[in-house]
């Protein structure tokens, strides 16, 4: 709306008044968190689990996640690798880990060809089964160095 004044200047109302100017910003904060809210969930591969007292992550499907997995790899002692021989990259795969006295440590799903955990120092074994193929290896960790060991089934 305007009106005109006795000099012939019109003079406009202003459409932001101080509330409606609180509103903006509400709304555009509003906004702004969501996007980093959806930012976030989409880079959730790289969420640590926990499992009685053991931490793992799993996941890399895409470029993103492997980075951000490669990123906290220093978190981890123990790194599975999960492919066929062909050289495509698993996922769910069922990954069983116990310790030398036979106590179940593990018992999860991998989200993705990247499996990493934190575990004891000790002797393991660690059983990874797709498509009703179970592959085992013995493997012994220490506390501080990360140990890969690569899973590689002939077909699905």
């Amino acid at each position: 709306m305007s009106r005109q004044t006795d000099t012939g200047v019109q003079h406009m109302k202003p459409i932001l008044t101080i509330k409606s100017r609180f509103l903006t910003y509400g709304i555009a904060a509003i906004f702004l968190g969501t996007a980093s809210l959806t930012s976030a969930a989409d880079n959730n591969d790289a969420d640590v689990q926990t499992s009685g007292n053991v931490n793992y992550v799993s996941g890399g499907v895409g470029t993103e996640s492997l980075d951000q997995l490669g990123s906290i790899s220093r978190q981890f002692n123990l790194k599975l690798v999960f492919a066929l021989k062909s050289g495509e990259y698993l996922s769910g795969v069922q990954v069983a880990i116990t310790n030398a006295k036979g106590k179940s440590m593990l018992d999860t799903t991998s989200q993705g060809p990247w499996f990493m955990t934190k575990l004891p120092a000790g002797n393991y074994q660690v059983a990874a089964t797709v498509a009703g193929k179970t592959e085992k290896r013995q493997v012994a960790v220490d506390g501080t160095k990360l140990k890969t060991i690569d899973f590689r089934w002939g077909s699905e």
